[in-house]
C-alpha cells in the first residue's frame, strides 16, 4: 500500500518508483508508460514530473489531470521533433496553440504547465538551459470576480426544502460554503472529524495538501447542527461514511452534483445568470472586504498561497477609499 492517499504504487520504471493516482484519465496514462517500450519522446520525463508533483507536492488530483491533459499534448507535437524541446519548439507551439481557436486563459495555462514541466527537467539536470525563459504568454485582461449582492444571498439561502434530508444537506453545505469560503473540492471532502460545531471552526485540507482552519458564522452552523441531526442519520440509514456530505446512497456528494444543485437552487431562486460555487466563494470574500475585513485575512480563509491571488478583490476595497478618508482624514 502507498502512504499516499488515492494511490498505487508500481514497479520500477527508468530507475524511479512510480506513484500512480486512482483518477482514470492520469492512471491508464502512466501505466501505459510505465510499461511501454523506451522511445525517444518525452513520456518518460512526464511520468517523472506527474510522479514528483503528486508525491512531492502534494498537488490537487484536479490540476494532476490538467498536467496530463497538457503535456500529452505536447507531447504529440514534440515527437516530430528534437526529444529536447527548444525555444523555438515552445514558439511553434504556442502558434499552434493560437491557430486551434483556444483563448488566452487556456494557452495561458498550457504555457504554465510546460514552464513547470521544463523547470522540473532542468532541477533534474536533464536540461542545462530553461528554453521557456523568454517565452512570452498570450496578455490576459483582468476581469472582475462575478458575486451576489446580500439580497440574492439571502434569496438563494432560503431556496431549499428542509422538509427532506436532502434539503437540509443542501441547506447546510450552501450556507457553509457562503460563511467560510471553502472551494467545492474542499467543501464535498470534507469529514465529519472536521467540523466542531462547539469552536465554530472548520478544518479542510486546500491545495498542495495545504490545511487551514476557517471560522464558520451562527447561521451556518445552525443549518449543520439541524442536518447533522435530521439529515444525515437518515439519508446513512444505518451504513457509515468518514464523509460530512453524503448522498442518498451513502457516499460521497461529488463536486460534479452539488453545481448541479446549486444551480437549481439559484432557479428557484429566480437567479439565472450562472450560479456556480466559486460565485458563492467570490461572495464570501467581497462582503467581507465591505464589512471591512483586511485583505490579508481574508487571504488566510480562502487558502490562497499568494496575496496577489486575493488582489482580484480589491475593486471592493478601492470604492472604499472615499468613505475612509472623509471619515478619518481630519482635513477630508
Amino acid at each position: 500500500m502507498s502512504r499516499f492517499p488515492n494511490q498505487l504504487v508500481s514497479p520500477k520504471h527508468n530507475g524511479k518508483l512510480l506513484l500512480f493516482t486512482k483518477r482514470p484519465l492520469l492512471y491508464h496514462w502512466l501505466v501505459a508508460v510505465a510499461f511501454a517500450p523506451a522511445s525517444h519522446d518525452l513520456s518518460g520525463h512526464i511520468c517523472s514530473f506527474l510522479t514528483f508533483c503528486r508525491a512531492e507536492k502534494g498537488l490537487a488530483s484536479n490540476t494532476l489531470e490538467a498536467y496530463t491533459t497538457d503535456l500529452e499534448r505536447f507531447n504529440a507535437f514534440q515527437k516530430d521533433r528534437s526529444p529536447v524541446p527548444s525555444t523555438e519548439d515552445l514558439r511553434a507551439y504556442t502558434d499552434r496553440l493560437y491557430r486551434s481557436g483556444l483563448g488566452n486563459r487556456s494557452i495561458a495555462r498550457h504555457l504554465t504547465t510546460i514552464r513547470n514541466f521544463l523547470s522540473f527537467l532542468l532541477r533534474e539536470g536533464v536540461l542545462t538551459t530553461d528554453p521557456a525563459e523568454h517565452l512570452r504568454g498570450p496578455k490576459q485582461w483582468q476581469t472582475l470576480p462575478k458575486f451576489l449582492n446580500r439580497e440574492e444571498i439571502g434569496k438563494l439561502l432560503e431556496a431549499g426544502d428542509t422538509s427532506r434530508p436532502t434539503g437540509l444537506r443542501d441547506r447546510a453545505m450552501v450556507q457553509l460554503l457562503y460563511a467560510s469560503g471553502l472551494r467545492v473540492t474542499e467543501l464535498c471532502r470534507l469529514g465529519v472529524g472536521d467540523l466542531n460545531l462547539e469552536m465554530g471552526v472548520v478544518r479542510t485540507t486546500g491545495k498542495g495538501n495545504k490545511q487551514r482552519l476557517v471560522p464558520v458564522g451562527r447561521e451556518a452552523l445552525k443549518a449543520l447542527a439541524a442536518y447533522l441531526q435530521d439529515g444525515r442519520s437518515a439519508l446513512l440509514k444505518g451504513r457509515a461514511s468518514r464523509y460530512l456530505f453524503i448522498t442518498a446512497r451513502g457516499g460521497c456528494l461529488t463536486r460534479q452534483a452539488f453545481w448541479k444543485l446549486l444551480a437549481g437552487h439559484g432557479r428557484r431562486a429566480g437567479l439565472f445568470h450562472g450560479i456556480t460555487p466559486h460565485v458563492l466563494r467570490h461572495s464570501f470574500a467581497t462582503h467581507l472586504l465591505e464589512g471591512g475585513a483586511d485583505l490579508r485575512s481574508v487571504q488566510l480563509m480562502l487558502g490562497h498561497a499568494d496575496i496577489a491571488t486575493t488582489q482580484i478583490y480589491t475593486h471592493v476595497v478601492r470604492s472604499r477609499l472615499r468613505d475612509t478618508i472623509e471619515k478619518h482624514h481630519p482635513r477630508a
